[in-house]
């Protein structure tokens, strides 16, 4: 996936329906919460072990996949409106995350670490 060439379409999208005056970096991160609860819901009141048995299933994978591609989709279009080098960032977040989440550390559970003060 190459995440430059999504961000140009989707800009030339919005450029085509003018909707670039809609498209404000509050307006966007309100429709990826709005598309990101979309998301839950198709998981809500499920175990999660009926949630990971209806992954399976292919009509549920369609919908499933629409989901995660609006999720995308609003992702890719904020990141771009608001000027942010995704390459840049995300291999950011990725070291602090190592940093802050050790393997030695974080192996095996689910806790939220502060590896400064977890260390032994």
């Amino acid at each position: 996936m190459n995440t430059t060439e999504l961000q140009s379409r989707l800009r030339a999208f919005s450029a085509e329906r003018d909707w670039d005056q809609f498209h404000t970096p509050k307006n966007l991160a309100s429709a990826l919460s709005v598309e990101a609860a979309e998301l839950l819901e198709l998981f809500q009141w499920l175990t999660p072990e009926q949630s990971q048995s209806l992954c399976a299933d292919p009509e549920f994978a369609t919908r499933l996949g629409e989901e995660v591609a609006d999720v995308l989709l609003y992702l890719l279009r904020l990141a771009d409106v608001a000027g942010l080098d995704l390459n840049a960032v995300v291999e950011r977040k990725l070291k602090l995350n190592a940093e802050k989440y050790p393997a030695e550390l974080a192996r095996g559970h689910a806790r939220k670490l502060d590896a400064r003060k977890d260390q032994p």
